[in-house]
C-alpha cells in the first residue's frame, strides 16, 4: 500500500520515467514482507537500458526490475534505499517521512 503522496508528485514521476528520465519517488510503504521498512522510493525509467546501466552502478540485480509496461522501476528500501538517495544527492525524499 502506497500514502503520503501529493498526485501532482506522483503525475510529475510518471511524466519523467515516460520520457526516458531517470527519476525518484518515495513514499510510506507497509508490506509484511519487509519487516521495518516503512518507505519505498521507486527509481524508474522507460529507456530499460538506461535504467539497467543506473542500476549496475549500485550494484542492483536487473532482475530486480518491476517491469511495469509504462512505469519499469527499481524498488529501494532499507540500506540501499538510504545508501542510494544519499549517493545522489536526494535524502530529501527520505526526510519527508521521519
Amino acid at each position: 500500500m502506497a500514502f503520503g503522496l501529493k498526485r501532482e508528485e506522483l503525475n510529475q514521476w510518471k511524466r519523467n520515467v515516460r520520457a526516458g528520465q531517470i527519476d525518484f519517488i518515495t513514499h510510506y510503504w507497509l508490506d509484511d514482507r519487509f519487516p521495518g521498512c516503512n518507505t519505498v522510493t521507486k527509481v524508474g525509467c522507460s529507456d530499460l537500458e538506461k535504467l539497467k546501466e543506473w542500476g549496475r552502478k549500485y550494484n542492483l540485480d536487473e532482475s530486480w526490475i518491476d517491469l511495469k509496461p509504462e512505469y519499469p522501476h527499481f524498488d529501494l528500501f532499507g540500506d540501499y534505499q538510504w545508501q542510494i538517495l544519499k549517493s545522489e544527492n536526494r535524502l530529501n525524499q527520505l526526510e519527508r517521512f521521519k
